[in-house]
């Protein structure tokens, strides 16, 4: 494609992408400061340039094709690439300020960011956070998300990683309800425990557990599921019966004997173990705001997983 015909193209790629992320015709022309059927009439004129259909309009919902959904992330691509140029360009772009959007597993966010937020703020009163709770893989493109944190022992190929630290997963309950029921000497002995689970999957029940060659796979029952750590621990602080938890957040629990660790010769397994993955996109331009957010938890996420 002649490149004069790309840059031409350019504006209509633009415009398809808030199209898609709207999910409306309607509400994308509305920001564009458009009609609905100009708009109409631009994605059809993409569609054209293209040779390919982008979009199934119904009369209910707009739908997204496969081929549509692959240039949609180019796009996204190449918006960002473009956003970058802007960062280079713009004169306050080595000051720290403006909004940064991090991604994190709610246990993670809730335990241990949350106390470094406030501080970081404070010492930088030109940035805004935006904080997401996201416990599963997420895409931090489409998302627009600028720093993500991940547990995990397969960190993402594509990014950037900065390794905070690791963690393990824990299982605890309380004295007294060890005392009236019994200590598991063997993952065996689960399944006649009630056990907290997180019931965010089918599969949630079912604790795998490894000891030098043996691993074991047990289906758990009891009373209690959630997929809130603090209230599951809460649940195992008042005798409901045994949970898994990171280290990071029954850590205080069991320095203060409101829970003890329950079958500790065994590694648990489980979706979220691993290295403290701090991770961003590659790019050689990296704003400001973003730099001084990476350094200031690199220096202080290890000082807090010791405490």
């Amino acid at each position: 494609m002649a490149s004069n015909r790309l840059i031409a193209m350019m504006p209509d790629l633009a415009a398809y992408i808030l199209v898609v992320q709207e999910k409306s015709f309607t509400a994308a022309a509305k920001k564009l400061g458009v009609t609905p059927s100009a708009l109409s009439k631009t994605i059809t004129r993409l569609e054209k340039a293209l040779s390919v259909k982008l979009l199934e309009r119904t009369t209910r919902k707009l739908l997204v094709t496969d081929a549509g959904e692959k240039i949609y992330q180019q796009c996204v691509s190449m918006v960002n690439s473009a956003q970058q140029v802007i960062d280079i360009s713009n004169k306050d772009h080595d000051l720290a300020a403006g909004p940064i959007t991090i991604a994190a597993p709610e246990a993670f966010l809730n335990d241990v960011l949350q106390p470094l937020v406030i501080p970081f703020l404070k010492q930088y009163p030109d940035i805004q956070l935006k904080l997401r709770a996201a416990d599963g893989a997420i895409d931090i493109f489409a998302n627009k998300i600028d720093v993500a944190f991940r547990l995990t022992d397969k960190p993402d190929e594509n990014l950037v990683l900065r390794n905070v630290g690791v963690t393990k997963l824990v299982l605890c309950a309380s004295a007294e309800y060890l005392e009236i029921n019994g200590t598991p000497t063997h993952p065996n002995d689960l399944m006649n425990h009630d056990c907290l689970y997180l019931a965010e999957t089918d599969t949630d029940h079912i604790w795998s557990f490894l000891k030098e060659d043996s691993l074991v796979s047990v289906p758990v029952t009891g009373r209690y599921a959630v997929n809130h750590s603090q209230m599951r621990l809460n649940g195992v602080k008042n005798g409901l019966g045994i949970g898994i938890f990171h280290d990071f957040v029954v850590k205080s629990a069991i320095e203060k004997g409101e829970v003890v660790e329950v079958l500790a010769d065994w590694t648990v397994k489980g979706n979220y173990h691993g290295i403290i993955a701090l991770q961003y996109a590659q790019t050689k331009y990296l704003p400001a705001r973003i730099k001084v957010f990476i350094e200031y938890v690199m220096k202080q996420l290890p000082q807090t997983l010791a405490h």
